[in-house]
């Protein structure tokens, strides 16, 4: 399954409350709320450049799936990590926060787990 493309985020849910827990400032919480934030991903077999623009915040991922790499949290933390693919699944646990990336079709699904609180994001294949 090729994740390449550029998708932007449709809609989300639990926000707020996972952005708390995950320690992020209330205001960064206010300003991020209503963006709408964009994802280009260029996939190479198992090598993956993720470009994140949100507002005028741009972070950039880089891995390899199966292999360690350093991921930044929402908080602009950095750790190591692996990413693994199952399909048309990506998986990885950052700091505590479970991340399970779905393509189906033109959709990507993400849900993000932290200490019991979920977050769903929808985006959509631009």
């Amino acid at each position: 399954m090729d994740f390449s493309g550029k998708y932007q985020l449709e809609s989300h849910e639990n926000f707020e409350a996972f952005m708390k827990a995950v320690g992020l400032p209330d205001d960064e919480i206010e300003k991020g709320k209503d963006i709408k934030s964009i994802s280009e991903i260029h996939q190479d077999g198992k090598d993956f450049k993720v470009t994140v623009t949100a507002g005028t915040k741009v972070v950039l991922y880089s891995f390899t799936v199966g292999e360690e790499c350093e991921l930044e949290t929402f908080t602009g933390e950095k750790a190591k990590s692996v990413v693994h693919m199952d399909g048309n699944k990506l998986t990885v646990c950052v700091k505590g926060i479970e991340s399970v990336t779905e393509l189906t079709g033109d959709t990507i699904i993400n849900i993000l787990t932290f200490e019991g609180i979920v977050y769903k994001r929808l985006s959509r294949r631009i």
